[in-house]
């Protein structure tokens, strides 16, 4: 007899890749992609087409996910979920335990005792799928209110890199496959969110 080790195995890989599902945005980005393709139009419209053009390139999530902000708002999720995630690992270190004894003892293990394994195996895999899919309802959701939270903050850190560097036209990073790295405003782009979220504190303070 074998035990399902599907959702196991899935627990185990999303508790490990938790806090880099997080940096890798898998969200949706739309907002940010509008937001990019509405300053490249008002670029355009200012005569971009000119033969000195100057051009950046912009991931709009990396430049937002990598501030500090997005640092904050981790090290939330990370306490929020923290329970969840314990107990998850909990678990599905439980059921690695109770598959490996079972390997072991199935020659000696009586019928009773078998069913009474599977038993137990299936109720570890039934919590281990409820904490699951709340950990990632609950992720999303958190992921989809910060990015709105922040679209003002991210739409002025552009338009300031984008006066200060006398950039004619900026790219989104899924529209531009090879660029030069020079081109690439992401950066920048950070810094400027954190400059602006470390005036705002300061200001806060006064």
């Amino acid at each position: 007899m074998k035990f399902k080790s599907n959702l196991l195995k899935t627990l185990k890989r999303f508790v490990i890749n938790y806090q880099a599902d997080c940096r890798n945005w898998r969200i949706n980005v739309k907002i940010f992609k509008s937001l990019i393709i509405f300053l490249s139009l008002a670029l355009l419209s200012q005569g971009a087409f000119a033969q000195d053009t100057k051009i950046g390139v912009l991931n709009a999530l990396q430049a937002l996910f990598n501030s500090d902000a997005a640092r904050v708002w981790q090290q939330g999720l990370d306490e929020e979920f923290s329970v969840d995630v314990t107990r998850g690992n909990e678990l599905g270190n439980q059921l690695a335990q109770l598959q490996e004894e079972f390997q072991q003892n199935e020659a000696v293990m009586t019928e009773e005792e078998k069913r009474r394994a599977n038993t137990d195996a299936q109720d570890i895999q039934v919590q281990l799928q409820l904490i699951q899919e709340r950990l990632q309802t609950s992720l999303q959701e958190r992921q989809q209110a910060f990015l709105q939270s922040m679209q003002e903050e991210l739409a002025a850190a552009v338009t300031d890199v984008v006066a200060e560097g006398g950039f004619d036209l900026i790219l989104n990073v899924d529209s531009a496959p090879y660029f030069a790295p020079v081109l690439d405003i992401t950066a920048r782009v950070t810094a400027k969110l954190n400059q602006a979220a470390q005036f705002g504190e300061t200001g806060e303070e006064q």
